[in-house]
Parts: C-alpha cells; sequence; structure tokens
C-alpha cells in the first residue's frame, strides 16, 4: 500500500462530481515531430497559454477520463489503464498531436495519484478522477497543427456522477442536433465532441429531462449514444448496442460490459444498428461511462411518444452487470479479465 500523507478536511460524504483542488498535477512537453520529455509532477494550479494556442483557436485537444479506487484489499487501483492510453493514442493522431507512449501514460497516472492519494474518498466515499488531457499549446494563426503540446494530468476527488445516486434516467431523443458525423471525429476522445452536446443537453435538461439522446447523423434511423455515455439495449436476453461504425466513441466501460454479458452472464451479444422502434421495444435500456458506471434508463421521449422502460426500474440484467463490473473495480470479487491495475 502506497504510503499517504496527512489528511485533509474534506467531507468525504457530501462529495459531488465537481472539482475539488488538489495537491499536483503532472505536465510534459513535445514539439510537433518530436518526443516527449519525461515530464514530472508541478503544483496544481493555472497554467499559461498563448492566446494563438492551437487548442485555444482550433480546438486541438484530446482527454481521457479515468478514476483511481480504494479497493477492499486495502490498496489503491486503476481500471484498465492501458486502454486509456491506447485511446488517448488513436485520438491524438485522428488531430495530429504527438501520440503519449503507452508506458509514460501510464506511469505518469501512477506518479500523479501516489503524490495525491490522501484525496482518495473512503471506500464507498467516491473515488479519485484523473483527467489526463493532451492540448496543442504553440501559437498557431493558419489552420495547421500546432508547433508544440502539453500532456497533463490533474485530479480530483470526486462523489456520485447523480446528486440522488443511482436512478433511472429521463432522456429526450433529438433529431435537432448531431453529436457527430460518420468519418469525423466522433469516433474519437476529442474536445469539440463535448463542446457541440452542450447547447442540447441545456435545452433538454430545461424541458426536465436528464440529457438527450442522439441519432446517427446519416438518416436519422439509429439510435447512436447521449452526450457523455454509450447506450444499450436488451430485449429477451440478448444485448445490443450501436456498433463503433467511426461516429460513437469506443466507450472502456462499454467494452468491459460486453465482456462481462458475453463471458460472465454467457448472454447473446450484437454490436449493430439499433432502430429508434426497436430501442423504444426493449426490455432494459442503460448507459454506461467512466462518470455514470451502468446507469438504467427508465423513460424515453420523442417528439411523439414517451415510453417507459422496465416501470422506470433497473432490470435485473442491468443490475447484475453494474453489480460485476462495480465488484471488479472494487476488487469484491475475482478479476477474471486482468483490469485491475493496483498503484505499488
Amino acid at each position: 500500500m502506497v504510503k499517504e500523507k496527512q489528511l485533509h478536511n474534506i467531507n468525504w460524504d457530501k462529495l459531488t462530481f465537481s472539482i475539488t483542488p488538489t495537491r499536483s498535477m503532472y505536465e510534459a512537453h513535445c514539439e510537433l515531430d518530436g518526443e516527449w520529455d519525461e515530464g514530472k509532477l508541478v503544483p496544481f494550479g493555472n497554467i499559461s497559454l498563448s492566446p494563438a494556442a492551437g487548442v485555444l483557436n482550433y480546438g486541438q485537444g484530446v482527454f481521457e477520463g479515468m478514476k483511481a479506487y480504494r479497493s477492499v484489499k486495502n490498496r489503491v487501483v486503476l481500471f484498465r489503464p492501458e486502454k486509456n492510453a491506447l485511446r488517448a493514442a488513436t485520438s491524438a493522431e485522428r488531430v495530429c498531436i504527438p501520440p503519449v507512449p503507452k508506458d509514460q501514460f501510464i506511469a505518469a497516472c501512477e506518479q500523479v495519484v501516489r503524490d495525491n492519494i490522501d484525496y482518495i474518498p473512503p471506500r464507498g466515499k467516491g473515488s479519485l478522477y484523473l483527467r489526463p488531457v493532451i492540448w496543442g499549446t504553440g501559437p498557431v494563426l493558419g489552420v495547421s497543427p500546432a508547433p508544440s503540446y502539453t500532456f497533463l494530468i490533474y485530479v480530483s476527488p470526486v462523489g456520485p456522477y447523480f446528486k440522488s445516486g443511482v436512478k433511472c434516467l429521463n432522456l429526450r431523443i433529438t433529431n435537432q442536433f448531431h453529436r457527430a458525423a460518420p468519418k469525423g471525429t466522433g469516433g474519437h476522445k476529442v474536445i469539440g465532441n463535448y463542446a457541440a452536446s452542450l447547447f442540447p443537453q441545456k435545452m433538454v435538461k430545461k424541458a426536465g429531462f436528464d440529457d438527450a439522446i442522439y441519432l446517427n447523423a446519416a438518416n436519422e434511423k439509429y439510435i447512436e449514444e447521449v452526450g457523455s455515455a454509450n447506450l444499450f439495449a436488451i430485449k429477451d436476453n440478448v444485448l445490443m448496442t450501436p456498433s463503433v461504425d467511426g461516429s460513437i466513441l469506443p466507450g472502456i466501460t462499454r467494452d468491459s460490459v460486453l465482456t462481462i454479458a458475453r463471458e460472465t452472464l454467457h448472454m447473446e451479444v450484437r454490436e449493430h444498428s439499433i432502430s429508434i422502434k426497436d430501442f423504444l421495444k426493449a426490455d432494459e435500456v442503460f448507459c454506461s461511462g467512466t462518470a455514470v458506471v451502468v446507469t438504467p434508463v427508465g423513460k424515453i421521449t420523442t417528439n411523439n411518444t414517451s415510453t417507459t422502460i422496465n416501470h422506470n426500474k433497473m432490470g435485473p440484467i442491468t443490475k447484475k452487470i453494474r453489480k460485476l463490473l462495480l465488484g471488479i473495480q472494487r476488487e469484491e470479487i475475482e478479476d477474471p479479465f486482468g483490469w485491475i491495475y493496483p498503484i505499488n
């Protein structure tokens, strides 16, 4: 177990999913077509950027979301960090950012978790959220890759993503907006993808919904995802989710859910286009992501109808998948897939 520093005066019972300043963050730099320096820990705080920075003017940046947990084995663990490292690298390449090597990415995560270990909530009270970001920070006036880049990881203790705890979400299908288009950047964790979802999210929340469900941009016949999570439907013991075809983010929790369903629950799993009609006929619907984990959907509204899913309650299969996933992450049950990465 990592030796801990003196605990801070944080009310763990009142943690929300919001930023709390911590001790330090990791920072590394790279020139275009160059190699990343080894990086170092620096005090948590504001950073200085040119007003012509590529990330500020043209959105040249990517990010990841991860969590560090206290497990029942009295140690701190990460969940599948190699998958985050791989996705960060492929996302970076998509927007002409030098990819961070996997070993450096994971080592940087370890460093910042160790140095801020006293900010990790007690078991059952929350987690330490890691936000790795890779930005084009060098100045550029014309539309072209920035001349230099920054890789930074900051962390914050967080509580539940939803203030009221796990609840069945009330979602609104929108055909007024698209999250991403085929052959664009929707399949990568690029910062601009999330800016595009802010206004639709604001609109649906104002109307009393939790979030918006986006349709495919080509013909608006098929379900894609919500602004920050992948979607699943269960019908007749078959687990279905939209296939990763370039506009849907290949979520790490998504991949974990598919593996658990296939390997542990021995369910039939299908990755394919799901029509709105078939989606609304599902026995159970849920979304998945680092922040939301596995969260049930209880009601879905279109322009014409509102459909209640499983009596607005978490379905039995959704409950099993959520329990198994959290059990592995917290080391409450055996990890048969080698997903847990202990901080030594």
